[in-house]
C-alpha cells in the first residue's frame, strides 16, 4: 500500500517529535529506533524508509527541536530567563532545552549534531547580546555569553541537585546574577 506525501511528511515529523522529546527525557543511549517508532505510531521497520541511521535521526531531531517557531511571539531575554530558570522547565525534561538535557552527550556527537547545535548556540547568542547590557559590543557579548552559560550550567546543576532546597536555591541566585 503506497503512502501519500502527506502522509510520509506527517509520519516524519512525528518521528522527530517523538525522537526529541524521548531524547530530552532519557538521552541518546537509552533510547532506541524502536521506542522512538513506537512513541511515533509506527513500525521499527518503517524507520529506514525515513532515516539511513540513528545518528541521522539524532542529529536531524535536534534541529527540528531547536529550530525557532515562527508563530510565537518573541519574548524578552528577561522573560526567558524567568522561564528558563523556573521549577517548571528544570521539571519536564522532555518539552525543555537540548542544550540542558543534551549538550554534554552532544559534545560527543556527530558533527551534524554539533553543527546543528553550534547554529543554534549562535543564534541564541545573537538574540541575547542584542539585548543585553553593556557600552561596548564586546561588552553586551560578554554579557550574553555569560547569561546563556550561566542559564544552562544552572539548570543543569538544579537537576542534579537531590535537595529540593538546593535546587530552588541554584535557580534563583542564577537568575539574580543573569548580567540582563
Amino acid at each position: 500500500m503506497k503512502v501519500s506525501k502527506e502522509k510520509v511528511a506527517e509520519h516524519r515529523k512525528a518521528i522527530l517529535e517523538a525522537a526529541g522529546e524521548l531524547f530530552r527525557a532519557r538521552g541518546f543511549d537509552d533510547v532506541s529506533v524502536s521506542d522512538v517508532m513506537k512513541e511515533a505510531g509506527l513500525t521499527h521497520g518503517a524507520f529506514y524508509g525515513y532515516f539511513p541511521s540513528k545518528e541521522a535521526l539524532i542529529a536531524e531531531a535536534v534541529s527540528a527541536a531547536l529550530a525557532p517557531e515562527p508563530a510565537k511571539p518573541r519574548r524578552t531575554v528577561a522573560d526567558f530567563a524567568d522561564a528558563y530558570l523556573g521549577t517548571r522547565h528544570r521539571d519536564n525534561r522532555e518539552a525543555s532545552c537540548m542544550f540542558s538535557s543534551l549538550g554534554t552527550e552532544a559534545s560527543r556527537g556527530s558533527d551534524e549534531l554539533r553543527h546543528a547545535m553550534t547554529q543554534s548556540l549562535r543564534t541564541t547568542l545573537d538574540r541575547f547580546t542584542a539585548e543585553a547590557k553593556g557600552k561596548t559590543a564586546e561588552d553586551k557579548r560578554r554579557n550574553a555569553i555569560a547569561a546563556w552559560t550561566s542559564m544552562v550550567g544552572a539548570l543543569v546543576l538544579a537537576r542534579i541537585a537531590d535537595d529540593e532546597d538546593l535546587s530552588q536555591e541554584i535557580l534563583r541566585e542564577a537568575r539574580a546574577a543573569l548580567p540582563l
